[in-house]
């Protein structure tokens, strides 16, 4: 059944889980999480980022995401992740999304502010939930995910100044009246080079400041006792996609050394052992997720 994101955030807040937020730029993927969000009946959250227009756009795949959302026996909210552009934010309201991201993250504190009020204003005039991000958050040299520019590896050892800070946080929140806010505490997206540097307290603290359901932004890799105390700490949305398309890519390897000559090679079979692979790790996300195992 197709949901708003305000509506799933506010109960995972309420029961302290977090809702598994999955980028599905193909039908594999859309059929993967589905899939395994039903076994675990489990509320999911399928989402398209701008920045995979070039893999496919957002009008090709948005009716696809919305009618498996709609035929769904869980909750499903479908969700625009990272619009970069009122443009792009318009027509995922107009295709029937229940929830966008307006990203002006890297933009001048007093320009996010601004747009991201903006959008507000029209998102909830019609019932659709707005999720905004403050602080910044990095992007490794392997599989960034979602389209945006790799930082450099210096960088990374300095981002202190770019954590999201509580007392901002709360100022943006009560001026934008944003639904969720994504916060920047040390996690990447994309394949983590190093050691994750991962601030927990300051989850709290945000937490605390906004009272509002806070998002983990490059959620594949971090570790499972780190999900758990992230999720205690006031994380309710977790992005997860390159360690879930990793997982399908592996699988697809897999069953290709297992044939042992090309003319027994289909691909439909490589297509399906690739699903199956992707819906195994997203399931066993879901299930940290959950807080209940």
């Amino acid at each position: 059944m197709l949901v708003t994101l305000k509506t799933l955030l506010t109960d995972a807040k309420k029961q302290q889980r977090a809702v598994g937020a999955f980028n599905a730029p193909n039908l594999e993927t859309i059929r993967a999480a589905i899939e395994a969000a039903e076994e675990l009946q489990s509320p999911v959250i399928l989402q398209h980022a701008e920045g995979h227009d070039s893999l496919i756009p957002l009008a090709e795949i948005g009716p696809i995401m919305l009618d498996y959302a709609k035929r769904a026996t869980v909750p499903v909210a479908v969700h625009l992740d990272h619009g970069a552009s009122f443009d792009a934010c318009l027509q995922a309201i107009r295709l029937g999304f229940t929830s966008i991201m307006y990203d002006a993250s890297s933009k001048a504190y007093q320009d996010n502010l601004k747009e991201t009020k903006e959008i507000v204003k029209i998102a909830h005039s019609v019932g659709v939930s707005v999720e905004a991000e403050l602080g910044h958050i990095f992007t490794s040299a392997l599989g960034g995910g979602e389209g945006r520019a790799v930082d450099p590896e210096e960088v990374y050892d300095d981002v202190e100044a770019i954590y999201t800070d509580p007392e901002i946080a709360k100022e943006f929140v009560l001026e934008t009246e944003v639904d969720c806010l994504a916060i920047a505490f040390g996690t990447v997206h994309g394949v983590y080079l190093k050691e994750p540097k991962l601030d927990l307290p300051r989850i709290k603290k945000i937490r605390d400041a906004t009272a509002l359901p806070l998002v983990m932004h490059g959620g594949s890799g971090v570790s499972e006792a780190d999900y758990r105390t992230a999720i205690a700490n006031g994380i309710c949305k977790i992005n997860y996609y390159t360690y879930g398309n990793q997982a399908g890519g592996r699988a697809v390897a897999d069953y290709i050394r297992q044939v042992s000559t090309d003319d027994q090679l289909f691909f439909e079979d490589v297509v399906t052992s690739g699903t199956a692979g992707i819906k195994a790790d997203l399931k066993a996300a879901m299930a940290i997720f959950k807080n209940t195992i």
